[in-house]
């Protein structure tokens, strides 16, 4: 008996949009192209023309195997090693968020008016510091993170990119350690409430670190901590950019104003929800 036909890309990504489907993942075809495009070392704009040819063994055992990691809910990013924001690629590990396009909404905003020194707080992967460095070559920036692990990932994508001399990458919390003053603050920090935990989809509930998804409580702790310390870190007209949840805008501000930065402002990504706050420090 001759052996079977091997499958072309064609027929694999039939047959795994089906299992996707089926398991319930929201996007199956979406993220069955991103990973056949990966098993099959191809840019993702290649796979449509490639996809007719038969895959060898190698190309499909690497496809199957990326399949079983998205049927436990992996998330794709986390499968593929990176995820795509700003135009460009950052590695991604379980010790990092997967950079989310909301986000770009904060960087948008910040490269609107000039900058030569940045903060990052929370810098995760780096994808805000790194995008915002990236976009202007004689700023300077400094990333804090709590998790050791984080900062390593935020490093190799600092060398990756050619920032490493201008991002400094340093272990804290919040601004302890932090000396200095800023023309620019940013910050995605944890701001799940320990309430909404367990309804969050299994790709970030069990697979995204918990340190960078809630401080626990009301999901507030962070700002708490920002707004507290902000103002004296803030150039006399600098600017505080913080990426929020779509209810917390008004407790934020709040928050700002009860420590002497008033007048904040809120605006929104591209789904119409509140995103960003946005303040200036009054010389």
């Amino acid at each position: 008996m001759s052996d079977p036909d091997p499958l072309t890309g064609t027929e694999a990504l039939r047959l795994a949009v089906q299992r996707l489907a089926a398991a319930g993942i929201e996007t199956p075809a979406a993220d069955a192209r991103r990973l056949l495009a990966h098993a099959m070392r191809l840019a993702p704009d290649r796979l449509t023309l490639e996809s007719p040819r038969a895959l060898s063994s190698a190309e499909l055992a690497a496809f199957d195997a990326a399949l079983a990691q998205r049927l436990r809910r992996q998330p794709v990013a986390q499968i593929l090693g990176f995820r795509q924001f700003w135009g460009r690629d950052f590695r991604v590990t379980r010790a990092t968020l997967d950079p989310r396009p909301e986000t770009e909404t904060l960087v948008a905003e910040a490269l609107t008016r000039p900058f030569a020194r940045v903060l990052d707080l929370g810098t995760g992967t780096g994808c805000i510091l790194l995008s915002l460095l990236a976009e202007r070559p004689a700023a300077r920036g400094l990333g804090i993170d709590a998790s050791p692990e984080a900062l390593a990932v935020a490093r190799e994508n600092a060398a990756a990119l050619g920032l490493e001399a201008r991002a400094e990458l340093r272990l804290g919390d919040w601004f302890d350690g932090v000396q200095g003053q800023f023309d620019l603050i940013v910050s995605n920090p944890p701001y799940i409430a320990a309430a909404e935990m367990p309804g969050l989809a299994p790709e970030v509930r069990d697979w995204e670190p918990a340190l960078a998804l809630t401080p626990g409580g009301d999901g507030l702790a962070a700002y708490r901590a920002i707004a507290a310390g902000a103002r004296d870190r803030l150039a006399p007209s600098g600017r505080l950019l913080l990426e929020i949840g779509p209810t917390q805008a008004l407790a934020v501000i709040g928050l700002l104003a009860a420590n002497g930065l008033p007048d904040a402002t809120v605006l929104t990504d591209l789904d119409g929800r509140d995103r960003v706050v946005s303040v200036w420090r009054n010389s």
